[in-house]
């Protein structure tokens, strides 16, 4: 008999988020699972009753139905104890737990001889568990909307404009934390127009920062920040001191400073002084993403806005709700991954595999007995070692097979190429006029040069075709500029004065070509500048 599916309609004081959405619903009914949701469920997100009965959803008048029905419960936030009491034997629970930082309930809910799978617990290393990691996605979130909140907050534009009242500089944005939130954020500042800086304690997402518009700022001190599962880890006194130099010497210079840095398990770290906020320009505004764990400023109040020394502070713990419909459709969509790779076999009926990786995981309680933590993944298995490829046949080292092209040339025949050209040259000489001789004997080192010269040409500010046009035209004015000077006495037959303004119109339209390129050059590199 097919499982039901039960979505409860989330009593955390301020969310408005909702565990399914009817386009979910409808993908689990093809499942194979029946669907319940509470009545006024998703109201908050915009989805009404009748979205969800369209779909195919039965929708339950109260709580105590729709608990009474579900044979798997989906949430978002952790439940309450009154909740916890509605749990039947038997059944599973699903969203996040943060088993960690609640042991009482992790009690209480294996008293209840329930099974209880922790979307916060998936294992993010595993490639495959990408799609079902709620934290990213609701991160992600997260990091767009504190942006929108410091743009609510800041006074001014964000992007920099010319007016013909003046001129308006662009903000100054700087990230604390490139993990998933701060990338999010960099890269929604950066699109606004604003100059973007980051840090993070991890050197690999550097390159990341860069590509989103920002600017990394290195911490002038060298550890490794890398822990476990992709998170960061705690740092040395030294590094945490060299830290706070900079974002003091960050907190001068910038209007916005966005906080993202969390540790699993622990407070959020103390980044930004008071002394630091005291430093800031009147009008500036920090966006605290840690609020919720106790926050990255010490002058932060979580669920609040407040004003200290001209600074907003922003210590908003419901950023990912204030988008209620786009997190709750990710997040579904995460739980409905979760749920095909519970129910392979498209029955309506879940196995939760312990063997599975990912799946054991999320898994903090089974059956009643407490499963976390998890054990250690295990390590991927070494490829075998490619076998060593057998030694070249001694003919295709001579040059008969198909790797004798990539072999140097032997000796005889670089001596045979010599000398055949040699010989060409001396017939050319023996037998040409003097004047053709010497007029080949200037394109053969012209040839020769000019490949040097142009094709050595490295690109730096210029694309690679600009930099050989570039070459080229030189090479052109360097000629021209030997054709104007004085006649040379081996042909006095020669037509000087058209030779010369040929030359002359050369160098007009190298030099044309020359400036142009750096002109356009120029041009290109100012679109980039803020």
């Amino acid at each position: 008999m097919p499982l039901t599916i039960g979505v409860p309609r989330e009593v955390f004081t301020g969310e408005k988020r909702v565990a399914t959405v009817p386009e979910v619903v409808e993908k689990l009914i093809k499942l194979g699972f029946k669907v319940a949701v509470e009545s006024g469920a998703g109201v908050l997100a915009n989805f009404d009753d009748d979205a969800y009965r369209a779909s195919g959803a039965e929708i339950a008048d109260t709580a105590a139905n729709l608990w009474s029905m579900s044979d798997i419960v989906f949430k978002v936030r952790i439940p309450t104890d009154e909740e916890v009491g509605l749990l039947r034997e038997g059944c599973t629970l699903i969203g996040f737990i943060w088993p960690a930082q609640n042991p009482e309930l992790m009690q209480q809910l294996a008293a209840r001889k329930v099974t209880v799978l922790a979307i916060d617990a998936l294992p993010r290393t595993l490639s495959r568990a990408q799609k079902m990691d709620a934290l990213t996605s609701q991160a992600g979130v997260a990091g767009y909307r504190a942006v929108i909140e410091a743009a609510n907050a800041f006074g001014r534009f964000f992007n920099g404009q010319i007016t013909a009242a003046g001129k308006v500089p662009p903000a100054k944005v700087f990230i604390a934390g490139a993990g998933v939130a701060g990338l999010a954020a960099i890269g929604t500042a950066a699109s606004l127009g604003a100059v973007v800086r980051a840090n993070d304690t991890r050197a690999e997402v550097a390159d990341q920062v860069v590509s989103l518009g920002g600017e990394f700022v290195k911490v002038d001190y060298e550890e490794e920040g890398s822990g476990g599962g992709g998170y960061a880890k705690v740092m040395s006194e030294g590094f945490q001191q060299a830290q706070r130099d900079m974002y003091a010497k960050q907190a001068k210079e910038v209007d916005i400073i966005v906080t993202t840095a969390l540790i699993p398990g622990k407070p959020a770290p103390k980044l930004i002084t008071a002394e630091m906020v005291k430093s800031m320009k009147p009008g500036s505004v920090i966006v605290d993403m840690a609020a919720e764990q106790g926050g990255n400023c010490e002058l932060t109040e979580p669920g609040q806005a407040v004003v200290k020394h001209g600074v907003t502070i922003i210590g908003y713990t419901d950023l990912v709700s204030r988008l209620a419909r786009q997190s709750s459709t990710l997040y579904s969509s995460n739980l409905f991954r979760l749920t095909e790779e519970l129910c392979k076999t498209k029955d309506g009926i879940i196995n939760v595999n312990m063997e599975d990786d990912a799946i054991r995981g999320l898994t903090v309680i089974k059956d009643g007995s407490i499963t976390w933590p998890p054990p250690a993944l295990k390590p991927a298995a070494t490829p075998p070692a490619a076998a060593k490829p057998a030694a070249a046949p001694a003919a295709a080292k001579k040059g008969h097979g198909h790797g004798g092209s990539s072999e140097p040339m032997p000796g005889n025949k670089l001596a045979i190429m010599f000398g055949v050209s040699a010989a060409l040259f001396w017939f050319i000489g023996a037998n040409a006029p003097t004047a053709f001789l010497a007029h080949f004997t200037v394109f053969v080192l012209a040839c020769f040069v000019g490949y040097m010269v142009v094709w050595n040409v490295k690109p730096a500010l210029h694309p690679p075709l600009m930099s050989v046009t570039n070459a080229i035209s030189s090479i052109i004015t360097i000629g021209a500029l030997v054709q104007i000077a004085p006649p040379i006495a081996l042909d006095p037959s020669r037509p000087d004065e058209w030779i010369r303004w040929l030359a002359v119109g050369g160098i007009v339209l190298a030099t044309i070509n020359m400036f142009g390129g750096f002109a356009v050059t120029q041009r290109m590199l100012a679109m980039f500048r803020k």
